[in-house]
């Protein structure tokens, strides 16, 4: 169990039962219904349930639930809607509805399940409970929802997957004022604690001591000082797997200065940290065959006397200099030293999230997230691994042409295009220069945020991609 400074609510491991524990014996039944088959399973029923579920017209769409009565007037079973594809049995915003819609207790799913649809209803199960409260006065107590874990999906997975999940959630959803630089990389720390990896920070002027200056530029007119973190995990001559996540705990803008409803949500411009950091605990606590790395540019993107200008020209780690076009385009810059850093390992993949672009929102939306590689053979992969989770991402090309839009006339190159067009891509771009020594790459551009509430998915930080990625790695690394 992850024991971090924020509150997990609830605990991952408090909504689920043993299969032979007692209180297995007693659970509910769920009944997962597909549409091509309401008919029959109503048929099934006794005729007071046949004419209960006629009344509520349930049709068994996907997500709907009808919670059956028995004669003494108490709950006796559930049926839930899996829509016309009921087959897969595995739609985790399914079981997401169903958790929702059910009074609190103890429920098993009456189907057989395959190891994927088994993994998913408990995650779509867990990922409805999620809740954060830190700033609630007098949180009112929710007694959880508990499921009868399905046959062959062990607790401790279940458990990995949704303090993952919950951890980016709960890292996104604290504001600036307690998600800092600093506390980021104290949670950094805890979480280094608990796996026994190493950790280090490089913190301040020293990371211009250490060849970090795009992280020092853009951090530096904070009051509180940028931060490059730094933690390793598992055996020496495993696999190198190393993250990325892009720290910007808020942004201002900088001297481009975002108007305020631009700035509403600018906590989560951390969310690709958060990413990395979920990311990390998964699979350290599954234990996957890797040399984990994790890289974290923590920084405020503030305004002051000694904030980067437009026109500036900054140097890299990587040697480029960088002509400044737009200081809300700082995410990149951050990115690109760590990148640099990265690729000094020789690290055998490297991914790294970023919440990066607008651009990336307006092509693909807030649900999907945009991904860049020059690796067909890696995106083909992940793109099995998202039709397989059911957690989208859908690529873009790395467009060499458009490179001509980063072009500068005092330096090296400029942080972003100012065409108005392609910004995602532009964006990658830019990244792909000081990527370019790496065997394998991948770039996530995620909006890390749920704009409404929805089954599973309440209004605030989201991991987006994180169960596909998971997949991958963990089929590519399996634990020894």
């Amino acid at each position: 169990m992850f024991e971090g400074s924020l509150p997990m609510t609830p605990k991952p491991e408090t909504l689920f039962v043993a299969a032979d524990a007692a209180e297995a014996k007693g659970a509910t039944p769920v009944r997962p219904v597909a549409a091509a088959g309401v008919e029959a399973w109503r048929k099934g029923l006794d005729a007071p349930q046949r004419r209960w579920a006629e009344m509520q017209d349930f049709k068994a769409a996907k997500g709907s639930v009808v919670t059956l009565p028995s004669a003494k007037g108490g709950l006796e079973a559930v049926a839930l809607g899996l829509g016309e594809d009921g087959a897969e049995m595995a739609d985790i915003w399914a079981y997401a509805a169903l958790a929702e819609a059910v009074p609190a207790g103890v429920y098993r799913i009456d189907a057989s399940l395959s190891g994927d649809a088994a993994r998913h209803a408990a995650l779509g199960w867990g990922l409805a409970q999620y809740r954060f409260e830190r700033y609630r006065k007098a949180a009112e107590p929710v007694e959880p929802r508990r499921l009868v874990l399905p046959e062959g999906l062990a607790l401790a997975d279940a458990v990995a997957a949704l303090e993952g999940l919950f951890m980016v959630r709960d890292l996104v959803n604290t504001p600036t004022e307690h998600m800092g630089p600093r506390q980021l990389a104290d949670e950094a720390g805890i979480l280094a604690q608990r796996h026994q990896a190493s950790f280090r920070c490089i913190e301040g002027d020293h990371l211009l001591d250490e060849g970090f200056p795009l992280i020092h530029a853009v951090g530096r007119a904070s009051a509180t000082p940028p931060i490059l973190i730094d933690l390793r995990w598992g055996r020496a001559d495993a696999p190198k797997l190393t993250l990325v996540g892009k720290g910007v705990c808020f942004d201002s803008g900088g001297l481009d200065l975002k108007p305020s409803n631009a700035m509403r949500l600018m906590k989560k411009d951390m969310g690709g940290a958060a990413h990395a950091l979920g990311l990390a605990h998964w699979i350290m606590t599954a234990g996957l065959d890797v040399r984990l790395r994790v890289l974290i540019p923590a920084v405020e993107n503030a305004v002051s006397g000694n904030a980067f200008r437009p026109g500036d020209v900054l140097s890299s780690r990587a040697g480029h200099s960088v002509e400044i076009t737009n200081t809300d385009a700082e995410g990149r810059l951050v990115l690109a030293d760590a990148l640099t850093y990265a690729a000094e390992d020789t690290p055998d993949l490297v991914l790294d999230f970023a919440t990066l672009t607008g651009a990336a929102r307006v092509a693909l939306g807030a649900d999907v997230p945009a991904l860049f590689t020059a690796d067909h053979g890696l995106s083909m992969a992940l793109a099995q691994a998202a039709a397989a989770e059911g957690d989208p991402v859908w690529r873009l090309p790395l467009y060499a042409p458009y490179e001509e839009d980063l072009k500068s006339p005092i330096a090296d190159m400029v942080n972003a295009a100012e065409t108005g067009m392609a910004g995602a891509i532009t964006a990658a771009l830019f990244l792909q220069r000081f990527a370019a020594d790496l065997p394998q790459w991948a770039h996530f551009d995620v909006y890390a945020y749920n704009q409404r509430n929805r089954a599973g998915r309440p209004q605030g930080g989201e991991a987006m991609a994180l169960r596909t990625v998971f997949r991958y790695l963990a089929d590519r690394f399996p634990a020894s």
